[in-house]
């Protein structure tokens, strides 16, 4: 067999294979969403933020409280110090300074255990909005949803709203994710 005569075929199947692809490239239903506009609009970002308010609340109430305690106490002995004994001076400095190390060490507590709880929560919301985008996007036929990488895309092709009313329309509370939910650890 010649060369020429082998080379018909892989030009044959060459050409099948371009004209498949332009067929299949013409009824690729694309999408786009922009992930943070969804997750900042999402009502279930919400509902996160606030079980997150009210549940670090409480903690940070009483640092507001110390704090406050903590600057009368200062305020106090910048009117009185003067007119103490130099024992009960150095006593009450001491101690407005062991009260001051104690509150930034709970402040410091208080902020990392808000930040693991946030990016927790913010974890999971992302983890549903993926889940929804998914599931809206096989529901109405998309091959292809792209996310925040994109730098152009026409207004048709972005999906987000749609996403949006469809999150809207679920509860705003995330499904529980099992019986191992988290309980908070009260730190003080």
């Amino acid at each position: 067999m010649s060369t020429f005569t082998r080379a018909i075929p892989m030009l044959l199947l060459c050409a099948c294979g371009l004209a498949t692809a332009q067929t299949a490239s013409a009824e690729t239903k694309i999408g786009v969403v922009n992930f943070q506009k969804l997750l900042q609009a999402a009502p279930q970002t919400k509902a996160a933020m606030q079980t997150l308010e009210t549940e670090f609340e409480p903690r940070r109430r009483d640092l507001l409280k110390m704090q406050n305690d903590i600057k009368a106490k200062d305020e106090k002995m910048q009117r009185e110090g003067a007119m103490m004994a130099d024992a009960d001076r150095v006593k009450a400095q001491n101690a407005l300074r062991d009260e001051q190390r104690d509150f930034q060490s709970k402040a410091s507590a208080f902020q990392d255990d808000a930040t693991a709880r946030r990016n927790e929560e913010l974890g999971k919301v992302q983890r549903y909005l993926l889940q929804q985008i998914q599931g809206y996007a096989t529901s109405k036929g998309y091959d292809l949803v792209l996310g925040d990488g994109v730098f152009y895309a026409k207004g048709q092709l972005d999906i987000t709203a749609n996403v949006l009313a469809e999150l809207t329309a679920k509860p705003a509370t995330l499904p529980s994710s099992g019986p191992a939910a988290h309980k908070p650890t009260a730190k003080k």
